[in-house]
């Protein structure tokens, strides 16, 4: 029993930090394409084309030229901006779509008409033609003489006309909440912030980056609750502990689904939207092994597997080496607190095979297996503690537990580690 004990001992005496998580998350992409409708009924893609995407709550404008395939995007756009994009082409009639929205992975569609002048329209034409029109798309005026056509366009016209309503509505519930909930997690308001997600959530359950920041707003809460639990001098802390668990259960799901919408979006082959894309991707993945690491720890240990998997996924995306090596030694103490001993020092091993003379991971090791529980390992486990404190430096914040453990091995379990033999000096 002096093993349980012990641990219980370390876990009491360490205290329960957070460790913040900033999304870059104030821009999005905007993409689609321009197509020109035949007299026969089939359509082109418009290669060339102007494109000019206009900003309606503040003065801004975005222009572009369509490539070969007809195709057009901007990488960082604002992403609480109200947008409306117009294209044009010589010997085309032009036409616009009001209501866009920015970092919805959408691949707007623009059609001009057969005909016409090939004038690049201005914001302040685009509204006097919605005011007096009453439609969201430019080309409600259609070849002369051709009925058909004019009516198949009108009626695609009212279509986008009653989407762009929706997504007005949408982009305003979303752009709001969304800068509202990040002013509030900056000053720590995690209910008011989780609020605000909320209601973005429930206007577009498809934008990954506010389940990414609810599952921030939820892990910070329940951390905040978890450490107001310890210090409390409530006899009964199980409420307390049982809301901040809740908190974490919750922090996970949300940063598992951000993971996944950013899985889902098509991959960008432009150098600044590649960057955005795998930022947002790296931030998702860090919230997901933060927010599981928590989960399995403190909430349901039966999950250490689903916690090795976020991690190793992260890992597998961190460029930064020195990242890459702390969630290493994070997750195999991750897999340590939630019983798994076993599992965890093959973790450390793994950090070993790599940096054989890491006094951490020499240490983890040593308490990884001892706390196993199985006495056949004890010997092994006395061997890198002792390895550890002829390594680490008397400053070593680790090395008298270490010196601890080892004491208690020899009185306990009559274990003893194995003499180091010393190191050979070679002649000069």
């Amino acid at each position: 029993m002096f093993h349980r004990y012990f641990f219980l001992v370390l876990a009491c005496t360490a205290w329960f930090l957070s460790t913040s998580i900033v999304a870059s998350a104030q821009s999005g992409a905007l993409r689609g394409h321009v197509i020109m409708k035949n007299a026969d009924g089939t359509t082109t893609r418009v290669a060339g084309a102007t494109v000019d995407v206009f900003r309606t709550d503040l003065a801004a404008k975005y222009e572009a030229k369509a490539n070969a395939k007809g195709e057009f995007q901007w990488a960082g756009l604002p992403f609480i901006g109200e947008y409306i994009i117009a294209a044009s082409h010589p010997g085309a009639h032009p036409n616009f779509l009001e209501g866009v929205k920015v970092g919805k992975d959408i691949d707007y569609e623009i059609e001009l008409g057969a005909s016409g002048d090939g004038k690049r329209l201005t914001l302040a034409e685009i509204k006097t033609h919605m005011a007096s029109s009453g439609t969201a798309a430019g080309n409600a005026k259609a070849s002369p003489g051709d009925a058909a056509k004019n009516a198949e366009i009108l009626k695609k016209n009212k279509e986008i006309e009653e989407s762009n309503k929706r997504n007005l509505n949408i982009n305003e519930i979303v752009g709001r909440t969304f800068k509202a909930g990040n002013e509030a997690l900056k000053l720590k308001n995690y209910d008011e912030a989780i609020k605000q997600y909320q209601e973005g959530i429930g206007a577009d359950p498809e934008q990954g980056v506010l389940y990414l920041q609810m599952s921030e707003a939820l892990r910070q809460r329940g951390v905040e609750r978890f450490n107001a639990t310890i210090k409390s001098a409530d006899t009964d802390k199980n409420p307390g502990f049982d809301a901040a668990k809740q908190d974490f259960r919750q922090a996970a799901e949300n940063a598992q689904k951000a993971v996944q919408f950013t899985q889902k979006e098509e991959a960008r082959t432009d150098a600044p939207g590649i960057a955005a894309q795998t930022t947002r991707k790296l931030n998702s993945l860090i919230a997901r092994m933060e927010s599981m690491r928590l989960f399995v720890t403190k909430v349901d240990q039966t999950q250490a597997d689903a916690g090795l998997t976020a991690y190793n996924e992260y890992i597998a995306a961190e460029p930064d080496l020195a990242k890459k090596q702390k969630a290493r030694m994070e997750v195999a103490q991750m897999l340590v607190d939630a019983g798994a001993a076993d599992k965890g020092f093959l973790e450390y091993e793994k950090i070993l095979a790599e940096k054989p003379d890491d006094p951490d991971a020499i240490y983890g090791a040593g308490l990884a297996l001892f706390a196993t529980g199985n006495e056949a390992k004890y010997k092994d486990a006395a061997n890198y503690l002792q390895r550890f404190v002829e390594k680490a430096p008397d400053s070593h914040k680790d090395k008298e537990a270490a010196k601890a453990v080892l004491a208690e091995l020899k009185n306990t379990a009559n274990v003893v580690p194995e003499k180091t033999p010393p190191t050979r000096r070679r002649r000069p």
